[in-house]
């Protein structure tokens, strides 16, 4: 899979985070003290990318967590087929198929066949993330 570590404690706020192995955009980061007994531990929230779901990582500040290698590339539209849009990657002109819920809602209503999309490939799945 295509993630690095890094230290739970140096996250932040608006990065991405694999939780329970999938790809979130945190949105709280909250930090606790050392007890008598214990190390400091940090609760990350986050939001899965492809999934809406709300997910919750409380682990030491010094233990490893692991951050998802983001590629991002520009895609031009071709065509609806059915319940998914077909794309053609501009770097080397093939093609694929990403299903309309794999769209971000506000660019939904703004997507069609001719224009340019940013497409963001996390751990192997694909998400159209704005209008270019």
């Amino acid at each position: 899979m295509s993630t690095k570590p890094t230290e739970a404690g140096s996250v932040k706020e608006g990065s991405y985070l694999m939780i329970d192995g999938e790809p979130c955009k945190i949105v709280e980061v909250e930090k606790s003290k050392t007890g008598k007994h214990g190390s400091a531990k940090v609760r990350i929230v986050g939001i899965g990318v492809f999934d809406n779901v709300k997910r919750t990582l409380i682990v030491p500040t010094d233990a490893q967590v692991e951050v998802p290698i983001i590629e991002k590339f520009v895609a031009q539209v071709v065509a609806k087929v059915g319940d998914s849009w077909q794309l053609m990657d501009l770097r080397n002109y093939t093609t694929f198929e990403i299903a309309s819920n794999q769209v971000e809602e506000d660019v939904r209503e703004k997507i069609e066949p001719g224009i340019e999309v940013e497409v963001w490939d996390i751990a192997g799945r694909r998400k159209v993330m704005r209008v270019r």
